[in-house]
């Protein structure tokens, strides 16, 4: 790999201060959690989502043993048994809102998510999310009744958030998260709607959101049988990007380093506290031509990711449970059943969530109003602003980090120490793509953040 030039770094603050040495670089906290998530409690909680029979959105919500309306009941109180063991650390509640006139709810209906909140200890209204969906449909999306089991898509990505909950309410953290059970995904997105759209009500600060749809098989139609891989996708370009934004990123980049390309890059350097895992980054928001949870949070401005297995099996989504004898005499199923969903591989995404969130949780807020300079010059400097140490009390300073301009990953870092702007000598601004990243003192860090609008996680 060609190295970019020696960086010599001259700082504007007292010397002394970009002397100090820097945090720790192991986690062991993260390790023991890449480990922590159990693979028995997943498929207890994937084998009663399925036994709910359909959890359509138009499905029985009076029944209590079958249809959404039982679904949610029974999350509701997954997520208050989870509380009570952590002495009432979480906060349980409905989101809803009613949908009517749209194409897949025609009539009135209420759409009902359940949310479980971690409050943080030192900056509560910073928001960390993982989201996983209660519905299912069957072949026809338009039926409430047929059995839907929904084992994988996406039983799995909500069993993975209840024992995210399990996992991580046993710690605190300076910062907030939140485990979402989403409603109306199938319908068109509903519950990440209205759940962006009350956190933009409240006013949080949401840093990550990251949504698990189908995080269970392992086997894909073309045959490929994968348990060591997931897929991130993340959005190139912010949504909410201006016109003067989208023109100022056309000269100065960034159309690689959208928050939520950032998460991602984040997500993936998690994923070392996991045995045997890796990531694969898509750069693309969602699979073609398709939709997840995370589109609402990221039209609402918020940085969101999907993460899901690596191979998919088209016969076990969106179909009617059944056999078809093909021509050749051969029996082909479908139906999204138990028996396409590994529970030990599902186990391993949900380690990466919580690796994740745990990390996100712990480090400081993402700096803020990162700025770069060094146009026609054989210097760059970087500027950023620090947060309010009410909020960040764990801070210990920031790293600078570079790549190359066609590098997928952040390849090289350089400890500032605890300051707000740093001149890289010799270093043409030119050549590489940098960026900021806040670390507490315990070693943890919030994700890289691009300079400009095209890279901001929002401020303070």
């Amino acid at each position: 790999m060609r190295l970019l030039p020696a960086l010599l770094l001259t700082l504007a603050t007292a010397a002394v201060a970009a002397q100090d040495a820097p945090p720790p670089s192991d986690l062991p906290l993260l390790d023991t959690l890449g480990t922590a998530p159990s693979a028995a409690n997943i498929e207890r909680d994937v084998r009663t989502l399925v036994g709910f029979g359909t959890r359509h959105t138009l499905s029985d919500t009076a029944s209590p043993t079958r249809g959404i309306g039982a679904a949610r009941r029974w999350v509701f109180d997954e997520f208050t048994r989870i509380s009570k063991a952590c002495g009432g650390c979480l906060e349980v509640r409905y989101v809803s809102g009613t949908v009517q006139g749209e194409p897949r709810i025609p009539g009135p209906v209420e759409v009902v998510s359940v949310i479980a909140i971690q409050r943080g200890t030192a900056d509560p209204n910073r928001y960390v999310i993982m989201s996983g969906d209660i519905d299912s449909r069957a072949s026809d999306v338009m039926d409430a009744t047929s059995d839907a089991p929904g084992a994988n898509d996406n039983a799995s990505g909500l069993a993975g958030t209840l024992e995210a909950a399990r996992v991580l309410s046993r710690y605190r953290f300076p910062a907030t998260i939140v485990y979402a059970a989403l409603a109306g995904e199938e319908q068109g997105l509903y519950g990440g709607k209205f759940l962006a759209e009350e956190a933009k009500r409240q006013g949080w600060r949401v840093e990550a959101v990251l949504n698990n749809d189908m995080i269970g098989n392992i086997q894909g139609i073309d045959g490929v049988i994968d348990n060591s891989t997931a897929r991130v996708f993340s959005e190139g370009t912010r949504a909410t990007e201006t016109a003067e934004e989208a023109r100022a990123r056309r000269f100065t980049g960034g159309e690689l380093d959208s928050p939520s390309r950032n998460l991602a890059r984040y997500i993936a350097r998690m994923a070392t506290h996991v045995p045997n895992l890796t990531v694969r980054m898509v750069y693309r928001m969602d699979r073609f031509g398709r939709g997840g949870h995370h589109r609402p949070f990221n039209e609402a401005g918020f940085p969101a990711v999907r993460v899901m297995e690596a191979h998919e099996h088209y016969d076990r989504q969106h179909q009617d449970v059944r056999t078809e004898t093909l021509p050749d005499g051969r029996v082909r199923h479908y139906g999204d059943t138990l028996d396409g969903v590994d529970f030990a591989y599902a186990a391993k995404l949900t380690a990466l969530n919580v690796v994740t969130l745990a990390a996100l949780a712990s480090a400081p807020p993402p700096p803020a109003d990162v700025r770069i300079e060094g146009a026609v010059s054989p210097d760059t400097t970087l500027r950023w602003t620090r947060p309010p140490a009410a909020q960040a009390p764990q801070l210990a300073g920031y790293r600078v980090y570079w790549r190359d301009t066609t590098a997928p990953q952040w390849t090289h870092s350089r400890w500032v120490g605890n300051v707000d702007h740093v001149t890289l000598h010799n270093t043409i601004i030119d050549d590489a793509f940098f960026g900021v990243a806040a670390v507490a003192k315990d070693g943890s860090e919030s994700p890289v953040v691009f300079p400009g609008p095209a890279g901001s996680f929002g401020g303070y």
